[in-house]
């Protein structure tokens, strides 16, 4: 193994890899890890490091207490920044107030729109950090953030300024996402092409011009824009270089996958009305199915997202909270992943694969969500038995320390070398 410059052994752990082949989650009983810097250098049985590096006085030593260790967590798509909240909303509709009642009193998007304009930056900061927190809480240290509830220039671009500077923080890498196109504000009411208009020629062009954008999002749906006016903001995207994605088939089918896998989009998410023409789509494309568990469950739906056709076509499934204040204010992916499995049938394995491996394809990193040499030294460790017992409990959190770039972040270590 390799004696380079390390700086420290965590040991005593088991290791879910979630490398493949090999055991269930690429796991290594009575395992250590290596780290150099912000990398993992080595990883396998503890018995295999070589005896002089673990006897350099300049080498840590880190104790794991035997403790689970698995890559950090990801969240690959999320809409955390976001004014106001709708909890009254929620308890109307439960008191039978329709949603269409709601909506014509300005409710719906159309208030959270109206809240997000309302609010400073540094307000959206202090709610979004909040949101974060809770999330980084559960070993999660990659997180995707939408715009979207802005609708306007200055409010989109004043969304994904909050995620920059949520990124700047030293326990969390954030991923930005433009979704200019997410909803029809109330001021373009019957002009949606003119609105996409502005969102290809003025909101991206300042999102982009302003370093803010690393993805452009969308939502293809009835309720929503079309496969035309979508392929036109893929097509702004494409200009300035970067990399989409898509709400698509949440409602119904409308073919938005099989547009998002003709751009070669990084993923296709929600997808309860995919068919299997969308789905080898996106097997010919390698796009990246994330499914949301959490908006299944609050807006009850009842159709669920293809995971047999996904599973047989090799597409990678990916799980995330969709944090958002309407349709899924899920502040834990812990309990996405559990939602996923009993929702939707994903074995535990697939849960956390779908959270760390997939999780970072879908956002296009290859440096992260496995542990093994060459990756980021993201590490999560967890009071469990087993890296299946992450999905069992609802309510839990079990995560005793994180490593963020190898530097510990959360939890601590005592005088004797041991994770506390």
């Amino acid at each position: 193994m390799p004696q380079g410059d390390t700086h420290t052994i965590l040991r005593n752990i088991r290791l879910a890899t979630m490398a493949g082949g090999g055991a269930p989650y690429g796991l290594v009983e009575n395992g250590a890890l290596v780290i150099s810097g912000d990398e993992i250098t080595w990883a396998g049985p503890e018995k295999a490091i070589d005896a002089g590096l673990a006897s350099d006085p300049g080498v840590q030593i880190v104790d794991g207490g035997g403790r689970v260790a698995t890559p950090g967590l990801i969240d690959c798509h999320t809409h955390l920044v976001y004014g106001g909240n709708r909890a009254n909303e929620f308890e109307e509709r439960l008191n039978g107030v329709p949603y269409a009642e709601i909506s014509r009193r300005g409710g719906g998007i159309v208030s959270t729109v109206a809240a997000t304009r309302r609010e400073s930056q540094d307000e959206l900061f202090a709610s979004a950090a909040r949101r974060l927190g809770y999330l980084k809480a559960e070993g999660v240290t990659t997180v995707e953030i939408k715009s979207g509830y802005g609708l306007d220039t200055e409010t989109e671009c004043k969304m994904l300024r909050v995620a920059r500077a949520l990124g700047e923080a030293p326990d969390i890498d954030v991923v930005t996402s433009f979704l200019g196109a997410h909803a029809l504000p109330p001021e373009f009411a019957g002009r949606s092409d003119e609105f996409i208009d502005l969102v290809c020629t003025e909101m991206l062009p300042a999102a982009v011009r302003d370093g803010l954008a690393d993805a452009v999002d969308g939502f293809c749906e009835n309720i929503a824009f079309s496969v035309e006016q979508t392929k036109r903001v893929f097509e702004a995207a494409e200009a300035h270089e970067l990399p989409v994605k898509l709400h698509a088939e949440q409602l119904s089918n409308l073919g938005g996958t099989k547009l998002a896998a003709s751009f070669g989009a990084l993923s296709a998410d929600h997808l309860e009305y995919l068919d299997a023409d969308g789905v080898a789509a996106m097997a010919d494309a390698g796009t990246a199915a994330v499914i949301l568990p959490g908006a299944f469950y609050y807006l009850r739906e009842t159709k669920e997202p293809p995971v047999d056709l996904l599973r047989e076509a090799g597409v990678p499934i990916v799980v995330a909270t969709d944090l958002n204040p309407g349709s899924s204010p899920v502040n834990s992916l812990l309990s996405a992943m559990n939602m996923a499995c009993v929702l939707f049938r994903l074995t535990p394995q697939e849960a956390l694969h779908g959270v760390t491996v997939n999780a970072a394809r879908a956002l296009g990193f290859e440096d992260r969500g496995r542990l093994e040499a060459g990756q980021k030294a993201d590490i999560a460790l967890w009071d469990i038995e087993g890296p299946g017992e992450l999905c069992y409990p609802l309510g839990a959190n079990p995560c005793a320390a994180v490593f963020k770039s190898g530097s510990l972040v959360r939890g601590s270590v005592d005088g004797a070398g041991a994770v506390q």
